[in-house]
C-alpha cells in the first residue's frame, strides 16, 4: 500500500503536465489550419485579378463570375462528403490528398491557357479543398480538449478572416508587380510554395485521428447539391450576358423541383437510418435555422461586394491592382482586430457581439455608399478608408464569432453536422453572391448609373440587409437553449 501512494505521489506532477500540454504542437497546429487558410484565400485572391484574367483570356464577365462561382459550388456540395471520408479512412490521409490536389491544381490555374482550363481547374480546386477544410475541425475536436481546444477553434476563426480580408491585398501586389512577366498567374503560384511546405509538415508532424463509427456518405445527395447549385447559379451568371435566353428561365424554375428532390431524399435517407448530407433533424432546430439565415444575409453579401469593388476600383475608378488592393488595407486592419479580441468579446456578450457587429456594418457600408455617391470616379484608398475600416471592423464582429455562437446553442450530439451544414452554406452563399450581387452591379453598371451608382447601390442594400438582420440574430439572445 505504501508502495502504491508512493507511485501515485510520483505521477501525480507527469500527469498535471501533460494535461496542460497541446497533443498539437505550434508547428503541426500551424500547418493543419492552412487547412482553412488557403482555400479561403484562394477565393477572395482572384477578385482582383479578374480584370487581368479578362483581358488575357479574352473572358466574358459570366465567365468572370464562374471563375468565383465554380470554385465555391464544387466546394460547397463536398464538403460534408470530405468530412465524411475524413471520418472513415482518416483525417490526415484526408488533409494529405486535399492538400496535395489544391496545390497541383493552382499550378495548373497558373498556367492555364483558356478560361475553359482555368474554370475546369478552379472546380477540382474547390473539390480538393473540400477534402482538406472539414479536417482541420475534425482533427481539432478529436485531439484537443478544454483551453487549447477552445483556442484552436478561435485561431480557426481568424485563418478564415484573415484569408478573406487579405487575399485582394496579396493578389493586387502581386497582379501589379508582375513578377517574371506572370501577371494574374501569380495569384495561383502562390499556393504552390506555401502548399508543399505544408504537405512537407503535415506528412511529419500531423497525427491519424478517425472516427469511432464512420458514417455511410450520401453521394446522391451530393449529386443532387450539386445539380440545384448549377442550376440556380449558371443562368445568373450566364445570363446578362447571353440576353437571358429561353434556356436561362427554364433552369431556374426547374430549382424549385431539384430543391424538393433533395429534400425528400434528405428525409428519406435520414428516417432509413442513413447519414444525409443535410439532416432535416438539425435543420429543425431553430438555432441553426437562424444561423443559417444569418450566414446567408452576411457570407451573400461579403462575397458580392469582394467580387464588385475589384471590378469597380479597378475600372471607371481608374486604381491599378495595387491601389485596388490597398482600398482593402482598412477592412483588413478591422478583421485583424476582431480576430484577436473577437474570442474574447465573444464570451462576454455572445450574440449580442454580432448585433453589433451588424450595426457597425450598416454604418460602414452606408458610409461607404456615401463616399462613392460623392467622389466617384476620383476616389482614391484614402477617400475610402475610414468607410472600409468601419465596414471590415464591422464584418469582423458578425463573421468570427457566428459560428462558435450558433454551433453553441446546438445539442452537443449535433454540433458536427451543425458546423457542416454552416460550412457549407458559407461557401454557397459565397458563391452565390458572386453571380446574383454581381449580376445586379454588372445590370447597373451598363446603364445610365455606370459603375460609380452600381457600386453605391450595392452599398447601400448591404446597409438594409444589415439591419434586417438585427432583429434576426436578436432570436439567438433570446433562445441560448436553442430548443426546436
Amino acid at each position: 500500500m505504501l508502495v502504491s501512494m508512493t507511485d501515485r505521489l510520483q505521477t501525480a506532477p507527469a500527469r498535471t503536465r501533460d494535461a496542460t500540454k497541446s497533443p498539437l504542437g505550434p508547428v503541426a497546429l500551424t500547418t493543419l489550419l492552412f487547412g482553412a487558410f488557403l482555400p479561403m484565400l484562394s477565393f477572395f485572391i482572384i477578385n482582383v485579378a479578374l480584370p487581368a484574367i479578362g483581358t488575357d483570356l479574352q473572358a466574358s464577365s459570366g465567365e468572370l463570375q464562374l471563375v468565383v462561382g465554380s470554385y465555391g459550388i464544387a466546394n460547397a456540395t463536398l464538403l460534408v462528403v470530405g468530412g465524411r471520408l475524413g471520418d472513415g479512412f482518416g483525417r490526415k490521409r484526408l488533409f494529405l490528398i486535399g492538400l496535395t490536389g489544391f496545390t497541383v491544381m493552382s499550378l495548373l490555374c497558373a498556367i492555364a491557357p483558356t478560361i475553359g482550363v482555368l474554370l475546369a481547374a478552379r472546380v477540382v480546386q474547390g473539390a480538393a479543398a473540400a477534402a482538406m477544410t472539414p479536417q482541420v475541425l475534425a482533427s481539432i475536436s478529436s485531439l484537443l480538449t478544454g483551453e487549447h481546444r477552445a483556442r484552436a477553434m478561435s485561431m480557426f476563426g481568424v485563418a478564415g478572416g484573415a484569408a478573406a480580408a487579405l487575399g485582394q491585398i496579396l493578389g493586387g501586389v502581386l497582379v501589379d508587380a508582375d513578377v517574371f512577366g506572370l501577371g494574374w498567374r501569380a495569384v495561383f503560384l502562390v499556393n504552390v510554395p506555401v502548399g508543399l511546405v505544408a504537405l512537407v509538415a503535415g506528412v511529419k508532424l500531423l497525427p491519424e485521428t478517425r472516427a469511432d463509427r464512420a458514417q455511410r456518405v450520401d453521394l446522391v445527395g451530393a449529386g443532387l447539391l450539386a445539380v440545384t447549385l448549377v442550376l440556380l447559379l449558371l443562368p445568373l451568371t450566364e445570363g446578362r450576358p447571353l440576353g437571358w435566353p429561353l434556356w436561362t428561365w427554364v433552369s431556374l424554375a426547374a430549382v424549385v423541383p431539384a430543391v424538393v428532390v433533395l429534400g425528400l431524399h434528405q428525409h428519406r435517407s435520414e428516417k432509413a437510418g442513413n447519414a444525409p448530407l443535410i439532416p432535416p433533424t438539425v435543420l429543425r432546430l431553430r438555432a441553426m435555422r437562424i444561423g443559417l439565415l444569418l450566414a446567408v444575409g452576411f457570407f451573400t453579401t461579403f462575397g458580392g461586394f469582394m467580387f464588385v469593388f475589384a471590378l469597380a476600383t479597378q475600372g471607371e475608378a481608374r486604381m491599378s491592382p495595387l491601389e485596388g488592393g490597398l482600398s482593402l488595407l482598412p477592412m483588413a486592419i478591422g478583421f485583424f482586430v476582431t480576430s484577436i479580441y473577437g474570442p474574447r468579446l465573444q464570451i462576454r456578450y455572445g450574440a449580442g457581439l454580432i448585433v453589433r457587429g451588424w450595426l457597425i456594418q450598416a454604418v460602414g457600408y452606408g458610409l461607404l455608399g456615401g463616399a462613392a455617391a460623392m467622389f466617384w470616379p476620383d476616389v482614391t484608398p484614402l477617400t475610402l478608408a475610414l468607410p472600409m475600416l468601419v465596414a471590415g471592423f464591422g464584418s469582423g464582429l458578425v463573421m468570427v464569432p457566428l459560428m462558435g455562437v450558433v454551433v453553441g446553442r446546438v445539442p452537443p450530439a449535433q454540433a458536427g453536422l451543425g458546423s457542416g451544414i454552416l460550412l457549407t452554406s458559407q461557401q454557397t452563399c459565397l458563391a452565390l453572391g458572386a453571380a446574383t450581387v454581381g449580376t445586379a452591379y454588372l445590370s447597373l453598371a451598363g446603364t445610365s448609373w455606370g459603375q460609380g451608382g452600381a457600386l453605391t447601390a450595392v452599398a447601400l442594400a448591404i446597409t438594409a440587409i444589415s439591419l434586417l438582420m438585427v432583429p434576426v440574430t436578436r432570436q439567438l439572445r433570446t433562445n441560448p437553449s436553442a430548443a426546436a
